[in-house]
């Protein structure tokens, strides 16, 4: 009876480890996979050349809030993390995380490369569409974006609701049909890529918060400091890194994936609730402690930033790979 109650448990928890990385309907009775599948691919186009990642904040927040995720995304193809401060050049990097993507480009026929940098932001403070949003309203909302090489990005404020968020999602990221014909590098193509990633800090941390928030199931382990001071944010850094990977390695649904289309495993969701070596139900893995503040964390980033991101799942060992 104990044996049951304890694999109970443990299903319990692998769940709570899918909601942080679930795509739009993914289905929260998979089951993690010891050992990850191939991801194969499925001969549609990577997202490739010159693309720029446009912020849509949708209701309330901070400057300082916003500087987290705008230093997040600089710091995907930086290399001041290298060159300003010698201190740092042995140290992992989120240039260093994001590399990892680029293998997937090697393995592809076209050979195709990519190259990401910070656009727009666009502020949506008064709430223009109400404070509970459906899927075709993340949409409309990610179309205020440029919508040619571009990836928008959709955040909502921690009072917001959208469909299906804490229930079964995180975050998710498709792709929507251009406005202006633009599209990114596939000209039998008229869609745009897109990514929403909500602020669960009340609403559900303990789903999508993790490991700065206990889980609302399984293994009870104290909850880490988050690097940036702030549990929602730090929180949503996690999941749309996540879904970063997952958008460029598979952006229109026929890329790299393993599964069903409709709920795929992919890039970072292939290896969910990994962050460092070691990890286990309930152990996010050994990572790095800032000494002064004792926050977690396992890469360096812009502005002095420190940051915790998912594991990625490595093509060319078949393994889930991490910085620490």
């Amino acid at each position: 009876m104990a044996s049951f109650v304890a694999q109970s448990v443990l299903k319990l928890f692998l769940v709570v480890c899918l909601f942080q990385i679930s795509l739009a309907g993914r289905k929260l009775s998979e089951v993690v996979q010891d050992q990850p599948q191939l991801l194969t691919y499925h001969n549609g186009p990577l997202l490739s050349g010159r693309i720029t990642i446009n912020l849509i904040w949708y209701g309330k927040f901070k400057p300082s809030e916003r500087a987290i995720v705008s230093d997040f995304v600089t710091s995907l193809s930086s290399t001041s993390t290298t060159t300003t401060k010698p201190s740092l050049n042995n140290q992992p990097s989120v240039a260093q995380w994001w590399k990892t993507t680029e293998k997937y480009y090697h393995l592809t026929s076209k050979k195709s490369s990519l190259s990401l940098s910070l656009g727009k932001q666009i502020l949506e403070e008064n709430y223009s569409l109400g404070k509970s949003l459906k899927n075709k309203q993340i949409v409309e909302l990610a179309s205020k974006g440029d919508q040619k090489n571009a990836i928008n990005v959709v955040l909502t404020a921690a009072d917001v609701a959208v469909e299906g968020f804490c229930m079964s999602r995180c975050g998710t990221h498709g792709s929507a049909l251009s406005s202006s014909n633009g599209h990114i590098k596939a000209k039998r193509y008229s869609k745009f890529a897109y990514i929403w990633v909500g602020n669960s800090q009340t609403q559900c941390p303990g789903q999508c918060a993790w490991p700065f928030h206990q889980p609302i199931y399984g293994p009870q382990s104290p909850p880490l400091i988050a690097p940036n001071n702030n549990m929602g944010l730090d929180g949503m850094v996690i999941n749309l890194a996540s879904l970063l990977a997952g958008t460029v390695t598979n952006p229109f649904g026929n890329g790299y994936f393993q599964g069903p289309a409709e709920a795929p495993l992919e890039a970072s969701s292939a290896c969910p609730g990994i962050y460092g070596k070691g990890a286990y139900p309930g152990y996010a893995g050994n990572l790095l402690v800032d000494p002064t503040t004792g926050a977690s964390f396992n890469a360096h980033g812009d502005n002095g930033r420190k940051y915790l991101l998912p594991a990625l799942y490595d093509p060319t060992t078949s393994s889930c790979s991490t910085l620490v």
